[in-house]
């Protein structure tokens, strides 16, 4: 059986992949679920000073501490990018990296970078002088594409857990040392498989790492951890045993 780490995206903890922890651990796999830095349980531990690296570190002192090695190293969301950094640091740890809801963004790319500048001014303007990003109102109304498949209990977990994420974690760039990267997956949930593979033959600069990695699509929301946990195991499942 496999050994799993879950990193989480932004504005969440290890809780969110609880019921994934589940049903990956009745399928015989062995299941590290994370929070990072400054985040959930570990908020008080956030400052100025938190950043993409500091989340790298805790994925590589995680892998070393336990000891782990053949990992499928799975990134949600803003938790690719450390997830892709940390692959870099300990590649002989790493049996794949798996991006849900992500991707290996090029070296020198942040977060910030894949939005749009209007979307950038509208969150800087929230943030103001701090250094957090505030999370979302988690409305289903104003953004049904990336909150499909969550349940009002869902929901109201999402506003009640859901923390500020450090800044710098979004606009600190990905730095990629390596030549010879894990080998990844991707399981893509609000963009069809059929548009993914696309832009991976337009070599958009987003997906052009993709190219020859697994490619499973799995339709629902943004949070596929909290909308579909059990379809998301069965695909991370179907991952690890090829």
């Amino acid at each position: 059986m496999a050994t799993f780490v879950l990193v989480p995206g932004f504005w969440l903890g290890a809780w969110a992949w609880r019921d994934v922890t589940v049903a990956l651990r009745s399928q015989g796999h062995e299941v590290y679920p994370m929070t990072l830095t400054g985040l959930a349980e570990r908020d008080h531990l956030g400052g100025p000073q938190v950043s993409l690296d500091t989340h790298t570190t805790d994925i590589v002192r995680l892998i070393e501490v336990e000891e782990l090695r053949d990992v499928q190293l799975v990134g949600h969301s803003g938790g690719g990018m450390p997830a892709a950094q940390a692959a870099d640091r300990i590649p002989d740890r790493i049996a794949r990296v798996v991006y849900v809801e992500s991707g290996p963004l090029p070296d020198g790319t942040a977060q910030f970078d894949t939005m749009p500048p209007q979307e950038q001014q509208r969150l800087r303007d929230a943030i103001g002088t701090g250094h957090l990003l505030p999370p979302p109102a988690w409305d289903p109304a104003a953004d049904p594409t990336n909150l499909a498949g969550l349940d009002e209990p869902t929901l109201a977990l999402l506003r009640t857990r859901a923390t500020p994420q450090p800044l710098r974690t979004a606009t600190d760039p990905v730095r990629l040392a390596g030549e010879s990267p894990a080998p990844s997956a991707l399981v893509a949930s609000t963009f069809p498989l059929s548009v993914v593979q696309q832009m991976i033959r337009e070599k958009h600069p987003f997906f052009t790492g993709l190219a020859d990695s697994q490619l499973h699509e799995l339709p629902t929301g943004h949070w596929p951890m909290l909308s579909e946990p059990k379809a998301l195991a069965d695909i991370l499942d179907l991952i690890a045993r090829s």
